[in-house]
């Protein structure tokens, strides 16, 4: 285990983290000799000032393209000895044999946005490789059958602009944000503007392409229902490597309806329309979905100081989502011009987060501008939280203009689908869910622990007001917080440090996921500090 103090020097911590780097570079010729053997060219090598090898220029380039979270990419954190991009189903078989083959731990990266790094660090100090998949990003659509073939290294972006160029009649219901993997976002569940109607991404998946741990290329069949049930929801980068997903289509109306609109004004006015929203937004038809941002600092409020920015999508004309929405929600005063017709492809760029003037075609565009350093923390709402709780939150919000919080509303179809469905248990009897966020840019870098412990601050603050029993989160909003894996330890112990977060993010499906890891990976080879440890053999460490 590394130990890094804090406040070193720049220069200090170069050095440090060529001497970790270097110091496994024993590993890099053998694992690197056995890619060329295999015919894989398409790979760099961390940069040895006695190597002249022509993969080792874009090094730093390639790894740091997809770090979506600048935590991750700073000096003293652990590189990997290789990154290998894969650019054909054997390619990516062999990049696996090899890592088995030299004892090289792996990391799987398909978008890089994972919330504490874990398709792009390993801790543990062993040798580790980084198998990124973005050269596996086709997506091929059968409109007969209302299906899709996704690569696992597609992006959403990249996927909806596929299934928009097939039909204008078609969506598929997953997350907002276009740089995001389709891997890790159905691995872990995967919910956004359809969910309300048509469940999570996760739900949405009718066969997979999984590479084990020994190679093998296996189809929903081959995995068995244990293993197919797990890689839905149960977490992504621990199964094996998802080489492809096989996704069902849903149907959208030619026109849909979309606006956001931010409120200010005194805290008293906030909390109330943050109070009414939480009745609201869960009961809406499931056309509608309709979220809620908090915050001192959020860009569509134009204006410094705490708003609340509230963001609507219908599946249906302006008229309609006019009536519905001022009907339930009428302090909202949702006037005409706020809320834009368009089609369903136009709906995914005007939530995307992309700049003015962006369009379909810059879905396909895989890299993220303006990364920022960030920390995030997740809650599941099962009963309203009092105006206490709510006053509590805008106090905490009103003083750290960097932190806000997204609430995403359930209802619908996210509660009908049970909860032993697939992996993912967060259904019935859950109202909406909170993330948690802080952002900071490089220039505030050194109070990174401050703005760390704001957020811990805000989280423990609003432990009264959430789910309990356990306290549960999402997965796919990964916090080391809750607890990881230390040291190489047995069995029994690692299980039992397993369960101290894997029940708070499964529940009680988490027992059948142990049964399903150990199925697939008896010898814990896909890993990370919260991955799903099987029952049998010793465990690796992290």
């Amino acid at each position: 285990m590394f130990i890094i103090l804090r406040n070193s020097s720049p220069i200090f911590l170069l050095l440090l983290s060529l001497f970790l780097s270097l110091s496994l570079s024993s590993s890099i010729p053998d694992y690197t000799s056995c890619l060329i053997h295999h015919n894989i060219k398409n790979f760099t090598r961390f940069p040895d000032q006695s190597s002249t090898h022509s993969y080792d220029a874009d090094y730093f380039k390639i790894l740091n393209f997809s770090i979506q979270n600048l935590r991750f990419a700073q000096l003293n954190i652990p590189k990997p000895i290789a990154i290998v991009l894969p650019e054909s189903l054997e390619q990516l078989r062999s990049s696996v044999v090899c890592c088995r083959e030299f004892s090289v731990g792996i990391r799987v990266r398909c978008g890089g946005h994972s919330y504490e790094g874990t398709s792009s660090v390993a801790n543990d100090g062993a040798p580790f490789v980084i198998i990124d998949l973005m050269n596996l990003n086709h997506v091929q659509v059968d409109m007969e059958a209302e299906i899709a073939w996704v690569e696992g290294g597609a992006t959403l972006g990249e996927t909806y602009y596929a299934i928009s160029l097939a039909s204008k009649a078609h969506g598929f219901s997953a997350g907002s944000c276009p740089t995001v993997g389709v891997g890790g976002h159905i691995g872990g569940g995967g919910f956004g503007l359809l969910s309300r109607k048509y469940g999570l991404a996760a739900d949405n998946v009718v066969d997979a392409l999984i590479i084990d741990a020994d190679g093998n290329l296996l189809n929903r069949q081959e995995m068995g229902e244990d293993v197919f049930w797990a890689i839905r929801g149960g977490g992504g980068g621990v199964w094996g490597i998802v080489y492809a997903w096989k996704i069902k289509l849903q149907k959208v109306p030619e026109t849909v309806t979309s606006f956001i609109v931010s409120r200010t004004g005194t805290k008293d006015h906030l909390q109330k329309l943050v109070d009414k929203w939480q009745y609201v937004a869960p009961r809406l038809e499931d056309d509608y979905y309709f979220s809620c941002f908090v915050g001192a600092g959020l860009p569509e409020a134009k204006s410094k100081g705490l708003s609340a920015t509230f963001k609507g999508f219908y599946l249906g004309p302006r008229h309609k989502a006019i009536s519905v929405i001022n009907q339930v929600f009428p302090e909202l005063g949702i006037e005409e011009e706020d809320c834009k017709e368009m089609s369903w492809i136009e709906s995914i760029v005007f939530f995307s987060g992309l700049t003015n003037g962006a369009t379909v075609s810059d879905l396909k565009n895989r890299y993220m501008q303006d990364k920022e350093y960030f920390k995030a923390k997740s809650d599941f709402v099962r009963s309203h939280i009092p105006l206490e709780g709510i006053e509590t939150a805008l106090n905490i919000l009103e003083k750290e203009p960097k932190g806000y919080v997204i609430l995403d509303p359930y209802g619908g179809m996210m509660h009908n689908i049970s909860s032993e469905s697939i992996a993912f248990p967060h259904r019935k009897g859950n109202l909406f869910t909170i993330q948690y966020l802080i952002y900071w840019k490089e220039a505030d870098d050194g109070r990174s622990s401050e703005y760390i412990e704001w957020i811990r601050e805000f989280y423990d603050s609003m432990t009264s007001f959430v789910s309990w029993g356990p306290r549960a989160a999402y997965i796919n909003y990964l916090d080391f917080d809750l607890g990881i894996m230390v040291e190489p330890i047995n069995t029994k112990a690692a299980g039992e440090q397993a369960r101290v977060w894997g029940e708070r993010y499964f529940l009680s499906n988490y027992d059948r996921l142990v049964k399903a890891k150990t199925l697939i990976d008896p010898n814990n080879v896909f890993t990370n500090q919260q991955g799903i440890p099987p029952l049998s053999s010793s465990i690796s460490s992290m």
